[in-house]
C-alpha cells in the first residue's frame, strides 16, 4: 500500500490551525476540573513543575510520534499503520495500534457526549437564574434530580451527539477547520473573561494560593504517579485522534515546535481555569471537590451567591461546552476517516451512522445514573464505570506506549529524521532515549499502578 503525500480527507490550511485543532482535542471537560484540583491537592506549585518535567519526558516524546506517524501515512490511524507496516517490511500486528485507538476514541465519544449534554444543560440553568441564591441542598438537588431523569439525559446527549456530527460530517475544511476557527478564539475569551472577573473577588489570593504555594511535604511517588498520568491524558494521546489531525498536517510545519506550542496552550487552559474557578468558590467559603462535584454542584452555588453570577455562571457552561465539543469532533475522527477510505463511502452518510450507534451505546451511560444505577457489569463497576475503565485505563495507555515504541523502533531513522528534522546524530540518540524508553517506561508505570493499584 503505497503511502500519499497528502490526505484524501484535505488539509489544515496552515500549521495554526492544525495548533488550534489539537489544542482543542486536548482541552476537554478534565482540563477544567481535574488538573487544577489534583495540582492544589498534590503540592500547588510543586506538583506544577513536576507535571511539567512529565510532560516534556512523556506527553511531548508521544504526542510528536502520534502527529509525525499521522503526517507519514496521511490517512486514518488504522490504513497509516497498514501502510507503513507493508512499506517498511515491519509486523502487521503494529496495526494493532490504529483500531485500538480507534475503538478507544469510539468508546469515549458515547460516554464523553452524554457528560457534555450535562454543561448544555446547565447553560439554560444558570441562565434562567434557577440557582441564583440558591442554597447548598438546592444546588445538590438539582443536580442529583436531573441525573435521575434518563429522558431529560438523553435529550441534552442527544443534542450535544446531533452537533458533533454535524460538525463533522462537513470534512477538514467546512467542518473542523470552521469550528475551530469559532470555538477555540472563544473558548480563550470566554476563559480570560472569567479569569479577569475572578481576579476582583475576594478568594483569588487563596485560590492562587490553592495552586501555586510550593507544598514539598506533601509531594510523594504518588504524587509523581499522578502527574504523569495528567500528562499523558490530558493531550489527547493513544486514541488516534492527533495521529488523524497530523495526517492533515501540511510538510512544512515543524512538528516539534508544534508540538510545544499545543501542550503550552493546554496547560494555560488548565491553570486559567483552575484560577477562574477556585477564587470563586473559596470567596463563598465553599470547600473544592473534584469531578462532577465540583462541575455541577459547587460551580453553580458559587455563581448563584455573586453579583452578576447568572451572567458568567452561563458563561462559564458555554465555555465547558466549547471545550467539550472540540474533543469530540477529534474523537470522531478516525473512525470516521477510516470507513470513508475503507468503503469509499459518503462522509456525511458516516457521520451520522457512527453517531447513531455511538448515541446508543451511549444510552448505555445515561442509565448508569438511574435505572441501571444498581447493575454492575464486573465487580462494582456500572455500565459507564467499565466503558471508561477499558477505555481509558486500559487502551489508551497501551496505546500510547505502542505508538511511542513503533516510531521509535519501527520507523527508518530516515523516515524519522525527515518528520522531525532531526541533522544532528546526537539529536537522534536523545529523540531514541525520550521516545522509545522514558516515555514507554513512563506510561507503563501509570498503566500498571492504575490497573492494580
Amino acid at each position: 500500500m503505497a503511502v500519499s503525500t497528502e490526505s484524501r480527507h484535505g488539509m489544515w490550511s496552515s500549521r495554526w490551525l492544525f495548533v488550534l485543532a489539537a489544542a482543542g482535542s486536548a482541552v476537554g471537560l478534565g482540563n477544567i476540573w481535574k488538573f487544577p484540583y489534583i495540582a492544589g491537592e498534590n503540592g500547588g506549585g510543586a506538583f506544577v513543575l513536576i507535571y511539567l518535567a512529565c510532560v516534556a519526558f512523556v506527553g511531548l516524546p508521544i504526542m510528536m510520534a502520534e502527529v509525525l506517524i499521522g503526517r507519514e501515512g496521511r490517512q486514518s490511524p488504522i490504513n497509516t499503520m497498514r501502510a507503513l507496516v507493508q512499506q517498511h517490511h515491519r509486523s502487521p500486528a503494529w496495526v494493532l495500534i490504529g483500531w485500538m485507538g480507534v475503538l478507544a476514541g469510539f468508546l469515549i465519544l458515547s460516554y464523553y457526549t452524554v457528560i457534555a449534554g450535562w454543561a448544555l444543560y446547565y447553560i439554560f440553568e444558570m441562565a434562567s437564574g434557577a440557582m441564583t441564591g440558591a442554597s447548598g441542598d438546592v444546588a445538590a438537588s438539582t443536580f442529583n434530580d436531573f441525573l435521575a431523569d434518563p429522558w431529560q439525559l438523553l435529550f441534552w446527549q442527544t443534542l450535544f451527539m446531533a452537533g458533533t456530527v454535524f460538525i463533522v460530517a462537513r470534512g477538514v475544511i467546512k467542518g473542523l477547520e470552521t469550528a475551530i476557527r469559532w470555538f477555540m478564539p472563544l473558548l480563550f475569551v470566554l476563559l480570560f473573561v472569567l479569569l479577569g472577573y475572578a481576579v476582583t473577588t475576594e478568594g483569588f489570593q487563596q485560590g492562587w494560593d490553592f495552586m501555586f504555594a510550593f507544598n514539598w511535604e506533601t509531594v510523594s511517588g504518588d504524587t509523581v504517579l499522578i502527574a504523569m498520568g495528567q500528562a499523558f491524558f490530558t493531550l489527547s494521546l493513544g486514541m488516534g485522534a492527533i495521529m488523524a489531525y497530523g495526517a492533515y498536517v501540511p510538510s512544512s510545519a515543524s512538528i516539534g515546535s508544534t508540538v510545544a506550542i499545543i501542550a503550552g496552550l493546554d496547560t494555560l487552559v488548565a491553570v486559567a481555569a483552575g484560577l477562574a474557578i477556585f477564587p470563586i468558590v473559596f470567596a463563598n467559603g465553599l470547600e473544592p471537590g473534584q469531578g462532577p462535584g465540583l462541575m455541577f454542584v459547587t460551580i453553580p452555588l458559587a455563581f448563584g451567591q455573586m453579583p452578576l453570577g447568572a451572567l458568567f455562571g452561563t458563561l462559564f457552561f458555554v465555555l465547558v461546552s466549547f471545550a467539550a465539543i472540540t474533543s469530540a469532533i477529534s474523537i470522531s475522527e478516525p473512525a470516521l476517516a477510516y470507513l470513508v477510505e475503507t468503503y469509499n463511502a459518503k462522509r456525511s452518510r458516516v457521520a451520522i451512522s457512527l453517531g447513531v450507534i455511538s448515541w446508543i451505546i451511549g444510552i448505555g451511560t445515561v442509565l448508569s445514573f438511574n435505572l441501571w444505577a444498581d447493575v454492575h457489569i464486573v465487580g462494582e463497576r456500572t455500565f459507564f464505570d467499565f466503558v471508561d475503565h477499558v477505555s481509558q485505563n486500559i487502551m489508551l495507555p497501551l496505546g500510547g506506549m505502542l505508538i511511542a515504541l513503533f516510531a521509535a523502533w519501527g520507523l527508518p531513522k530516515t523516515v524519522v529524521g525527515s518528520q522531525l528534522g532531526l541533522q544532528k546524530p546526537w539529536v537522534n540518540v536523545v529523540w531514541k532515549l525520550l521516545c522509545g524508553v522514558v516515555a514507554p517506561l513512563g506510561v507503563a508505570v501509570v498503566f500498571v499502578a492504575t490497573l492494580f493499584g
